[in-house]
């Protein structure tokens, strides 16, 4: 039986403003698209945190037992700066700053993409498709929703007509904004626009002579609009109409809303039951922005190289300080906010290893059940992480207070805790125990056993000063020693 079965989960739909029980267009199978990076630079912390909030809803739904199929695209064309209509595409301008062919960047970057991601554990989507890969569905798409009336062409370029669609649907639904507002809040377009109106939007951009990336269409040689792309990938290998669409807060408007208004020209209805977005990452209580200098890198913070933190660290540990925020709240991180994170975090790897070693009594002084279930209810409340983790801590409590021998635990209970702390602290929340990797870590335990077993004949021999010296020194490097009924303990601060 599947764990869905017993579970009501609850999902904030940004369509309607409020939390919605989750209903899958078919059971059992999940359908999610989530916007994937524009590869013309190294990838963005902030977008780290936009998609790692996505790998955390997947494990859940693969959790669960739902046969999830998780598309999330590569855009390697049609993104102009400032996300206009106009100007120059990110990827073509990189490469001829750099002096290189446009799919030199893309291959570049988009490594450097898959690089951080597999660091910070993230598992990857069923399907990966790229911008350049569907050229042609996306000229199906602009012939179709030209035909219907939707859009016009002029001087080799195709825009959106929103104003016509706009007559029989509803432009701007999901940011809850008025086509009336944004008409008189508009300034009239500049003479050399093609553009009828301001709202209009490319779906086709005729390639001047300078424009390196370009494709032969009916219209002449050109390049996809960036909101044309996700359309024609997301509705390729999931439908006309799928289950949830994905992606940061600052694509709602205008992205996400000219995809609808697209799928909606084409198919006449909407393309998704569930729009999700997931807040921005600031840095010292600021925007981050490369020309302020308030900007930080994955592998800045990974390798401690940069002027902003005190130190390294590791990507679980930054993994666990992103989890600890609802995926769409504003999340702050600051050396202060990742030392605490830090802590927790050791703290909650430690109780874990402990977990094997607690005697099982033939009751429990503690309701497992019952807090297994609070953690279910989290993650079903909007996949409300900070929750989970709350609940999580709850259980380290009365590990320690067990090991203590301060609370008792049966042996199904046990079964219970250490199944439910594996599905949500490695299966769910995506945490990897760097005492279980292979970094360099099982040596170091290696060697701290053999000074508690040295330091423990110290004792025996009555050398209180060897022994004295082997806990001095090791708390000196950060490792301190815990003694207990059942033995030494080490910790690593």
């Amino acid at each position: 039986m599947q764990v869905s079965e017993n579970q009501t989960l609850k999902i904030y739909n940004s369509l309607s403003g409020k939390k919605e029980i989750f209903k899958p267009i078919n059971e059992g199978h999940i359908g999610m698209y989530v916007c994937g990076p524009t590869v013309y630079s190294n990838v963005h912390l902030g977008n780290c945190r936009t998609f790692m909030s996505f790998d955390m809803i997947f494990r859940y739904f693969k959790h669960l037992g739902y046969k999830v199929r998780y598309v999330r695209n590569i855009t390697d064309a049609g993104h102009l700066v400032d996300d206009a209509d106009e100007g120059e595409d990110k990827i073509a301008k990189k490469a001829r700053l750099e002096q290189l062919e446009p799919m030199e960047v893309v291959q570049r970057y988009t490594i450097d993409f898959h690089n951080i991601l597999e660091k910070f554990n993230f598992l990857p989507p069923s399907i990966e498709p790229t911008a350049t890969g569907h050229i042609i569905e996306q000229i199906e798409i602009v012939k179709d929703i030209i035909k219907k009336g939707f859009a016009y062409e002029i001087n080799g370029s195709v825009y959106f007509d929103v104003n016509t669609f706009n007559e029989s649907h509803e432009y701007g639904k999901l940011s809850g904004r008025k086509l009336e507002d944004m008409i008189s809040n508009t300034r009239e377009l500049a003479a050399q626009s093609e553009k009828r109106n301001p709202q209009d939007f490319a779906l086709w951009k005729k390639a001047e002579a300078e424009h390196i990336m370009r494709w032969p269409s009916p219209w002449g040689d050109g390049f996809p609009g960036w909101h044309l792309e996700c359309t024609a990938m997301s509705t390729k290998y999931l439908g006309e109409t799928f289950d949830i669409h994905g992606g940061g807060m600052d694509l709602k408007f205008p992205h996400h809303e000219c995809e609808i208004a697209q799928a909606e020209a084409c198919n006449g209805h909407s393309p998704v039951n569930y729009w999700l977005h997931a807040n921005m990452l600031t840095l010292n209580g600021k925007k981050m922005a490369k020309s302020t200098g308030n900007s930080i890198l994955p592998n800045e913070i990974f390798t401690g190289e940069n002027t902003i933190l005190s130190k390294a660290f590791s990507p679980s540990v930054v993994r666990f300080f992103m989890m600890q925020a609802h995926y769409t709240s504003i999340l702050d991180i600051s050396n202060d906010a990742l030392l605490a994170s830090e802590k927790g975090y050791n703290k909650l790897m430690e109780a874990i290893d402990n977990l094997e070693k607690l005697p099982a009594k033939e009751t429990s002084s503690f309701n497992f059940k019952a807090w297994q279930q609070h953690c279910y209810d989290a993650m079903n409340d909007d996949f409300n992480s900070p929750i989970l983790i709350s609940k999580l801590f709850e259980a380290v409590k009365q590990i320690n207070l067990i090991k203590e021998e301060k609370e008792s635990i049966s042996k199904a209970d046990k079964d219970i805790l250490k199944t439910t702390l594996h599905s949500f602290v490695f299966d769910v929340l995506g945490l990897e125990n760097k005492n279980n990797s292979n970094d360099g870590s099982n040596k170091l335990e290696g060697v701290v056993e053999l000074l508690i077993e040295l330091r423990k004949e110290a004792r025996e021999n009555k050398d209180f000063a060897t022994s004295d010296k082997i806990r001095n020194q090791l708390a000196e490097m950060g490792i301190e020693l815990k003694d207990g009924k059942e033995g030494t303990t080490f910790n690593v601060s």
